[in-house]
């Protein structure tokens, strides 16, 4: 008979690209005691069909905003009960996605997650900041930072809210870190002193999208 497992947490990460979410997140992973998941929408972009990447039933990006198809959107869903069976499973997971739809995506996401302790960190970055990032970066579709910076927080509700344009990254993730008590007994590490995983994207700078990490 298989051992019971405690549901795991789950951290929802919101914010418009290039808002520093990835970043946070892997710092996170380091930060916090026991092992956590990082998961999110480029993860999915990186299982996608390369047909449904740019189609109209896929996803793709035109003038700055992203147009998700009926074929997308399924594999969104599954990807939302995924990261739930994840936490079922007894697995702490640390998401980073950009809701589009922004208190409508939040609503997928809860009802995917019915039963799970979840925290949600509003990413907050000014538009210009972000546009300036995203162009730095050049691994992204010109425009979709700017879009998005405001748009993905509407009527969202969070637990916590974070500017990356203020803060610094130990800072911001001393803020998250230090509002969990409120919702679980969950314990940060002294820092390892190990160097963070880069983040990476699953966007060409062109909307195309560029090979997983664990493909180059």
């Amino acid at each position: 008979m298989a051992a019971h497992l405690s549901t795991g947490h789950a951290i929802l990460l919101n914010g418009g690209s290039s808002s520093g979410k990835s970043t946070i997140g892997r710092a996170l992973q380091s930060e916090l005691e026991g092992d956590w998941l990082l998961t999110g929408i480029d993860v999915l972009i990186w299982m996608l069909p390369v047909e449904l990447t740019w189609s109209p039933a896929g996803i793709s990006v035109a003038d700055g905003e992203i147009h998700r198809g009926p074929a997308f959107l399924r594999a969104y869903e599954g990807f939302q009960h995924s990261v739930a069976a994840l936490c079922r499973a007894g697995r702490n997971v640390v998401v980073d996605d950009v809701l589009t739809d922004g208190v409508v995506g939040q609503d997928r996401w809860k009802a995917s997650m019915v039963g799970i302790d979840a925290v949600w960190v509003g990413v907050r970055c000014e538009a210009g900041l972000a546009a300036a990032r995203e162009s730095g970066r050049g691994d992204r579709p010109p425009g979709i930072a700017g879009h998005y910076a405001d748009r993905v927080h509407v009527g969202v509700d969070y637990d916590i809210e974070v500017d990356t344009g203020g803060a610094s990254l130990e800072d911001t993730v001393k803020a998250i870190v230090g509002a969990l008590p409120d919702h679980w007994a969950v314990a940060s590490l002294p820092k390892s002193g190990r160097e963070a995983l880069p983040a990476r994207s699953a966007w060409g700078a062109d909307g195309s999208r560029s090979l997983a990490p664990w493909e180059r």
